[in-house]
């Protein structure tokens, strides 16, 4: 997936969260739809530096290891949301 991709999806998810914080009236509601509005802003902007790094600095080995570090710790993040939201269901 491209960065563009990333950046969609997370903007898309992260306007949809926002939303739903601000039309919600109930306190636990707002707090959860806030909590994965931040998730969805706080990955979008790590694949925006991580973009960065590899496209200014990528080129030696350990900035590439650094970078597939990163980039797994991103996808586990991103699995232990999805298992969260499953859980909810």
């Amino acid at each position: 997936m491209n960065l563009g991709e990333q950046l969609s999806i997370c903007s898309e998810h992260y306007q949809k969260w926002k939303s739903v914080a601000l039309n919600s009236f109930n306190k636990v509601e707002t707090r959860k739809a806030l909590d994965r509005a931040f998730f969805w802003l706080e990955l979008q902007s790590a694949f925006i530096a991580l973009h960065a790094v590899e496209r200014t600095g990528g080129n030696n080995e350990e900035t590439r290891r650094k970078l597939f570090t990163a980039k797994a710790n991103l996808s586990k993040k991103l699995a232990e949301y999805a298992k969260e939201i499953l859980s909810e269901l």
